[in-house]
């Protein structure tokens, strides 16, 4: 499992991108149970995920962000990654971002794919 933790602060809201090899949803949801092991990502207000599985296609969870796993899953599918989970974590700051949460999970999940 690869983290970046910090990745941003936006008007007081917290960004951390996580990622690992996942070939299924249950492969998914153990890397995001894996994940919430830590009190700190646990007690985040959202865990929001996808993974372009080569057998199951497209998956994707908002966890009470609407929108942001399309967002993650485009990523995804544009840079042809297939079997890897990326989890964007938010831990909200009191003000609401409006659509700039969609340019923060994509900052996200930008950063995760050019740390390689």
């Amino acid at each position: 499992m690869k983290q970046i933790d910090p990745v941003l602060t936006d008007r007081g809201s917290k960004y951390a991108v996580t990622g690992s090899e996942a070939k299924t949803k249950a492969d998914a949801l153990a890397v995001l149970k894996q994940l919430k092991r830590s009190k700190k990502f646990a007690k985040a207000t959202h865990n929001t995920w996808a993974l372009l599985s080569s057998s199951e296609g497209g998956i994707k969870n908002d966890d009470g962000e609407a929108g942001a796993g399309i967002v993650i899953l485009r990523m995804l599918e544009r840079e042809e990654l297939f079997d890897h989970v990326v989890i964007v974590t938010r831990w909200f700051g009191g003000t609401h971002l409006g659509g700039d949460r969609f340019r923060r999970v994509q900052d996200c999940v930008r950063a995760y794919l050019d740390q390689d």
